[in-house]
């Protein structure tokens, strides 16, 4: 056997270069690691400085018609009732003749764009702030893969979704509520908690479920009170539970659902005291509450406003369980309905968040999944099929550049033809306007850095004021 020869302290420290450093290093990022366990939705850094803070999105989900809202087609007049030209319409579906929309379209604002009379008061109120993006593209015309894509970035594999991307990127501004709130009335949506999961990303950036079909706070949410406790008995029992888990975690130190359930305790705890503060509604002034309207939509965007203002990063805001919007027949009056219960309310959101100084740090976004063919699906010229080769979605707020119209779709409303923008080119831009690198928001799971975008995605500068 060959013995190495002898070295000094001298040699040793400089062979081994920055090798204390390191072992410095290591032991800064395990305690940052620790802390960051300790608080995993404590407020973070982003790349860059960023214009929003905050992102509320208005799911329509079903899919709504962009025909019968943001894009005006009149070509689809001139065609009602005739198959259109052929090579005007690519579709795996089979579909009916053109179907002209049941709505007036007018021009509103300085920028003049037309907006059907569904969603008038929001065009009246605030076209100048909102960016009209109509060519939008997803990848399926199917409702569960195309929710997952707009979600999660994929719409086959499970993923984070955006929300969790956000809280993991920015974490929370308050410690007291989740940092992702999810509201959707009468139950969960079609695919159900996959729509706001964490997937591999820690649990404590899940979203939390409300049905607001409630108003109660005890409906609301569930256990938000213990009726057999007081606060301080529950503390001495939650402080007795977690050193037990704690102690449990140090055997199994790598076991992330074991620190989601230490972190989910102590926020229910927390929870308790600001939770039923901030839902009560009643604590609003009597104009704020009429401004809102008596309806789902509108005490749903009040209690978005109440959560944003207290710092809650995310929340999402859904039209009811299953697909609302997807109105393969009788378009006409479940369209009027559903964008009748939102307009109001959105317009006042926006008119809330301007007078209170939070438009400029709050990005909105409102579309569904995919859109509307501009043909009928029936022979009976009253419902549209799903459509994911050209529909429309809105950005507004948040360094938004408003007043414009990005994209276009072909003259009867079909496919992007202009300026496609597609799901993670989207995502991309919002990231971007939060502060983010959307190439560098990644988490490393099973030997690879994940994002948001996957491999995709560029950022939309027009958009971005």
């Amino acid at each position: 056997m060959t013995l190495l020869p002898p070295i000094s302290r001298r040699d040793a420290l400089r062979r081994c270069g920055t090798g204390l450093g390191m072992l410095g290093l290591a032991s800064m990022i395990a305690e940052a690691a620790k802390a960051d366990a300790v608080t995993p939705l404590a407020p973070k850094r982003s790349h860059f400085d960023g214009r929003a803070k905050h992102i509320v999105h208005l799911f329509m989900n079903g899919g709504p018609s962009q025909v019968d809202t943001f894009d005006p087609k009149p070509k689809l007049s001139e065609w009602h009732g005739k198959p259109l030209p052929a090579g005007n319409l690519r579709t795996e579906r089979k579909t009916g003749a053109a179907m002209r929309s049941p709505f007036q379209f007018r021009r509103y604002g300085k920028s003049g764009i037309e907006v059907s009379d569904l969603f008038w008061q929001t065009a009246h109120n605030h076209i100048d702030d909102i960016a009209v993006i109509r060519s939008m593209q997803a990848e399926v015309p199917n409702h569960e893969p195309s929710l997952m894509l707009m979600n999660c970035g994929d719409g086959r594999l499970p993923r984070p979704s955006f929300g969790s991307w956000v809280t993991y990127g920015l974490g929370s501004e308050n410690q007291n509520l989740p940092g992702f709130i999810v509201m959707c009335p009468g139950g969960y949506p079609i695919v159900s908690t996959q729509n706001w999961r964490s997937a591999f990303l820690p649990g404590a950036f899940q979203g939390t479920y409300l049905d607001t079909q409630h108003t109660e706070i005890t409906k609301l949410i569930a256990n938000i009170r213990n009726s057999r406790l007081s606060l301080d008995e529950q503390r001495r029992q939650l402080d007795f539970v977690r050193k037990l888990n704690e102690q449990h975690k140090a055997e199994r130190p790598e076991d992330a659902a074991l620190e989601s359930r230490i972190q989910s305790f102590e926020l229910a705890f927390r929870m308790q005291t600001e939770a039923a503060d901030v839902f009560d509604i009643s604590k609003e002034p009597e104009a704020i509450r009429l401004m809102y309207g008596a309806g789902t939509h509108g005490r749903q965007l009040l209690i978005a406003r109440r959560l944003i203002e207290r710092g809650v990063r995310f929340v999402q805001i859904w039209s009811g369980a299953g697909q609302p919007w997807d109105n393969h027949d009788g378009l006409e009056a479940q369209h009027k309905k559903l964008a009748n219960d939102w307009d109001g309310p959105i317009s006042a959101f926006m008119t809330d968040l301007k007078q209170r100084g939070l438009f400029d740090e709050t990005l909105i976004q409102w579309g569904g999944e995919f859109g509307r063919t501009p043909v009928a699906e029936l022979p009976a010229l009253n419902g549209r099929d799903h459509n994911h080769y050209g529909f429309t979605c809105w950005l507004a707020g948040g360094g938004v550049r408003g007043g414009q119209v990005y994209g276009a779709t072909d003259e009867f409303g079909f496919q992007a033809v202009e300026k496609p923008v597609l799901v993670h080119d989207l995502h991309a831009t919002m990231l971007h306007l939060l502060g983010f690198d959307h190439e560098r928001l990644t988490y490393r799971y099973a030997g690879r850095d994940f994002r948001l975008t996957d491999v995709h995605g560029r950022v939309i500068d027009e958009l971005i004021a």
